[in-house]
């Protein structure tokens, strides 16, 4: 027991709080006046402070776990029960299923990066304690504890002991490459098993990413997959290609083996298919799609006019936009921050320049004929409020999570049951797994602004506050001058004290 869990019981406050509030502080010496060698000493001391971090950090992430039972989850055959792809995590016995989710809130993370860091703490604890031990002593760096974790991970725990036994000794001698080479041997040795499971616990995990690439207006789409069966594919490819570059094709092959993928996806040339009709939503200010201003996403001027659309049409149409056969154009309208506003389609607003103002319909006034969707009484979105909600959020708007809103459900913020309204203010995108944290999950909250922006409270008290896309920031308020003259530096101002309140509702449950 440390000097600080005397004095003070955990959870105590006292000293424990007063530790926590001093907030993150790095011992630096002055570089300028260390020599050549004091140098190389003070990065080697760092290498072992990262290690020891290393450990630390696991510690608290088993501890968080430890104090998210999964006693509080829905039981079996209850509404929410985990079930399917909701099955309980096998590599977090007994811990909620909503750890991860709040862990990737602490930590400002994608959930997958929190569940890698639980498995991995949950394998130090279980399966490598010695390896552990050596991170915390800062006498193994946490990129070749993070090989072992790689190899032994989903071994019985007493192997993965008797593997750690073996390697441990020497293994901050070894490159990571023979490291990870020799407890894979070691491995196959006592349990070929193990090797496998791993592998199809990583096909479990396959999927299809887009990340964006360092070139502009360009990105790369990746796919997991087994070994041979990628080997495979990038054969087939590269041949397809050759062929393309023997026929007289004179672009460079990379980008032949570019265009080869991307028809053997989208296969234009197969009639035998069902068409994938294209769904385009456009974002953007009228002045930068005509190249009058780079400034992205803003219409000026609320609300929108009858006039106002008929400059939107105009000047659309005469870029050539129409919408493409069996798909359909979203054109969504903003304000000057680039709060949305307003949703339609190029037919509605044809539709609506040629009515024109109801009220007026002889004159270019200024009656609103375009605006975000009425509310309605009965508990699902209307189409209108779908479509609206789904072009201004674009993904689940849980902080650290970019779920694509094709699967995501239009959540009542405040609950249906509860008095909130159907109503763009109160819906916001959830992916399903964050429906289900949201309806089931003890002690979270969940509020969100008029305009959409989101703000979500963690059971341990962590906040964040997630825009939707596009949006930008209120700017810092201007300080005013003061009224009177500074006052002197011996007659210093009174401090501040600064409140938050925060709450939230439950939410109805979804439609599952």
């Amino acid at each position: 027991m440390t000097a600080v869990e005397e004095c003070e019981p955990a959870g105590a406050g006292g000293l424990l709080d007063l530790l926590l509030a001093q907030g993150p502080e790095l011992q630096r010496l002055p570089v300028g006046l260390l020599s050549r060698e004091q140098k190389a000493a003070e990065l080697a001391r760092l290498q072992a402070v990262k290690a020891m971090t290393a450990a630390y950090e696991a510690e608290l992430v088993l501890g968080l776990a430890d104090d998210s039972p999964d006693e509080l989850d829905p039981a079996p055959g209850t509404p929410g029960a985990r079930r399917g792809s909701w099955a309980p995590d096998p590599e977090l016995p007994g811990v909620s299923e909503f750890f991860t989710a709040e862990l990737a809130m602490v930590l400002n993370c994608g959930r997958g990066t929190a569940t890698h860091l639980a498995h991995r703490a949950w394998t130090y604890r279980e399966s490598l304690p010695g390896t552990w031990a050596a991170l915390a002593a800062g006498s193994l760096d946490e990129t070749r504890a993070r090989v072992l974790v790689d190899v032994l991970e989903h071994t019985d725990p007493a192997i993965a002991r008797a593997v750690e036994a073996q390697l441990l000794a020497e293994a901050a001698t070894l490159t990571t490459g023979r490291l990870r080479k020799r407890a894979v041997a070691a491995l196959l040795a006592v349990d070929a098993d193990a090797v496998d499971e791993r592998r199809k616990e990583a096909e479990r995990h396959a999927d299809v990413r887009v990340h964006p690439a360092p070139q502009a207006g360009m990105s790369t789409l990746a796919t997991e997959l087994p070994a041979p069966v990628a080997a495979a594919c990038h054969d087939v490819i590269d041949q397809l290609a050759v062929l393309l570059k023997q026929g007289g094709d004179d672009r460079p092959i990379g980008q032949l083996r570019a265009a080869v993928h991307t028809d053997l996806i989208l296969r234009p040339w197969d009639t035998s298919r069902a068409p994938v009709t294209a769904h385009l939503q456009l974002v953007a200010a009228l002045a930068s799609l005509t190249g009058r201003s780079k400034e992205p996403g803003e219409v000026n001027g609320l609300p929108i006019t009858a006039g106002q659309l008929r400059d939107l049409l105009r000047e659309l149409d005469g870029l050539g936009l129409r919408t493409p056969a069996g798909g359909s154009v979203t054109v969504a309208l903003t304000d000057t921050d680039g709060a949305l506003r307003a949703t339609a389609g190029l037919d509605q607003l044809r539709r609506l320049v040629r009515r024109g103002c109801p009220a007026h319909p002889d004159a270019d006034c200024e009656c609103a004929v375009l605006d975000r969707p009425d509310p309605v009484e009965h508990y699902a979105p209307s189409a209108g409020q779908q479509t609206f909600v789904h072009t201004r959020d674009r993904t689940c708007r849980f902080p650290t999570c970019a779920q694509r809103v094709g699967r995501a459900d239009a959540d009542h913020v405040i609950a249906h049951a509860d008095g909130g309204p159907t109503d763009c203010a109160n819906l916001c995108c959830l992916c399903r797994r964050h429906h289900r944290l949201k309806t089931f999950a003890p002690g979270w909250r969940f509020r969100m602004s008029p305009d959409g922006v989101l703000t979500v409270t963690t059971p341990s008290g962590i906040t964040r506050t997630t825009r939707p896309p596009g949006m930008r920031p209120p700017d810092a308020p201007t300080p005013a001058p003061p009224e009177d003259p500074a006052p002197p530096p011996d007659d210093p101002a009174p401090p501040r004290s600064d409140g938050d309140a925060r709450t939230g509702p439950d939410d109805d449950p979804p439609p599952f």
